[in-house]
Formats: structure tokens, C-alpha cells, sequence
């Protein structure tokens, strides 16, 4: 097998009943649009009461049945934030603290710096963080994951990568490699996955392909590289 191998979507979920969290970064294959897409899975029914909102061009994890919350803290947050010239897509409130990094003139890299794993022992969550940043008619992207060092929580290791936009060409990376008691963390580099041209053909090839039993929500967005207009798809299975 190629370390260049380049799978569909549906091929790399299929029949994976717990990839947790995911975050999608690319380029359409006619080279118009900007790609990003974010899923959420759950297990536990705190997990599973959520659906996605959009408000304006930002997205937001919320409640679906509010008096069912039993911890807020690491399931509601703002999901994408919009600055025009990048966008941010994280699986956590490290959204707000990249989104602030960069207002005050930082980094994506000197705001993850400063965050870390989730503290849901033994699980320790990884945080999974990307962000594209337009300039002129193209793009690059940027996607990082915060995780432990180690099974004990001691230490955490943060690791970075950079692309640029290549036709039909994403990254996709996710919290967990498959379902497990703890759950076995994301390993390895982002996994490189095809991006077609029609957003409802992209948002599909993911929603028909999570786990039925575990999937929450689902967003896609596709952006215009020559106008800067973005087209939308949300998909929440509490209706």
C-alpha cells in the first residue's frame, strides 16, 4: 500500500463503529472550492444530546435536550469560526482560543501551544484542530492534534501539519482510531481522502458511512475561491 493512497470518505469510515471526532480540510477537484467538514460521533447519552447550529458563517455544537445536560464543559463550544481570511475548524473551545491568537496578531502553532488534551481520563481526548487561510485565488491548510504523551496523562505531545491545495485532494483526521475501552487515540499523519466537486455527493459519502448507532452531526462546507461565497450543508440526527 502507497503512502500515497488516496480513499474516498466512505472507505475510510466504513465499518468503523467509533472514529469519534473528525475534521476534513481540502480542495475540490475542479479546483473551485475550499473544503472543510466536521463531524461529531457519541457514545453516552450526554454525548449524543447535541446537534450542530449555525449562527452567521460560525458553527456551534449545543444541546438538543437541554434539561438532559450532565457536563457542558467538553461538548458545547464553538465548532468553526469565519475571519474572512481563514477558517477555523477544531473539536473544542480551542476554536475561541485559536480565533483569539490570531486577532492579537499569533499563531495557529503558538495558540495550540497552549492547550492541551482533554481531561477525560483514560480516554484523554485528543484535541483535533485545522484552519485554512485564503490568500489570493488558492489557499493552504493547516491541521494539528494535542494528545497524550503517554496512558497516564503526564505529558502532552503536540504535533503539526502543513499543505498546500491540491485539486481533489483533503487530509482527514479524527479523535480515535476505532472503538475500545479506553478508546486508542488517532495515530499517525492525517489520512489523505478525495474531494469531489458537488458538496451534496461529499456530505452523503460521510453521513451514509458513520456508524448509524453513533453518529451525531455532520457539517460540509464549500468555499468559492473566486468570489469568497460559501454554500453549506448540516445534517443532525436529533431533529
Amino acid at each position: 500500500m502507497s503512502i500515497y493512497e488516496v480513499k474516498t470518505m466512505g472507505e475510510r469510515i466504513a465499518g468503523n463503529s467509533y472514529v469519534g471526532r473528525g475534521v476534513v480540510l481540502g480542495k475540490s477537484a475542479d479546483g473551485k472550492n475550499a473544503v472543510a467538514a466536521y463531524f461529531i460521533m457519541g457514545r453516552s447519552e450526554n454525548s449524543r444530546n447535541r446537534v450542530f447550529t449555525a449562527k452567521g458563517s460560525d458553527l456551534f455544537t449545543e444541546p438538543f435536550d437541554a434539561s438532559k445536560v450532565e457536563d457542558p464543559s467538553l461538548i458545547i463550544y464553538a465548532a468553526v469560526r469565519d475571519t474572512t481570511s481563514k477558517l477555523i475548524v477544531t473539536n473544542g473551545d480551542q476554536t475561541d482560543t485559536i480565533y483569539e491568537y490570531l486577532k492579537s496578531g499569533k499563531t495557529f502553532e503558538e495558540a495550540l501551544e497552549s492547550r492541551e488534551f482533554e481531561p477525560d481520563a483514560p480516554n484523554f481526548t485528543p484535541r483535533i484542530s485545522g484552519m485554512i487561510t485564503f490568500g489570493g485565488a488558492d489557499f493552504t491548510y493547516k491541521m494539528s492534534i494535542l494528545k497524550s504523551i503517554d496512558e497516564e496523562g503526564s505529558e502532552c505531545a503536540r504535533y503539526f501539519f502543513n499543505y498546500p491545495a491540491k485539486n481533489g485532494l483533503g487530509h482527514f483526521i479524527h479523535t480515535y482510531n476505532h472503538d475500545g475501552n479506553p478508546i486508542p487515540t488517532f495515530t499517525g499523519e492525517p489520512e489523505r481522502i478525495s474531494v469531489p466537486n458537488d458538496i451534496d455527493e461529499f456530505t452523503k459519502d460521510i453521513w451514509e458511512n458513520l456508524n448509524e448507532a453513533n453518529k451525531i452531526s455532520l457539517y460540509v462546507r464549500y468555499t468559492n475561491l473566486e468570489d469568497g461565497s460559501a454554500v453549506t450543508r448540516i445534517i443532525n440526527k436529533n431533529q
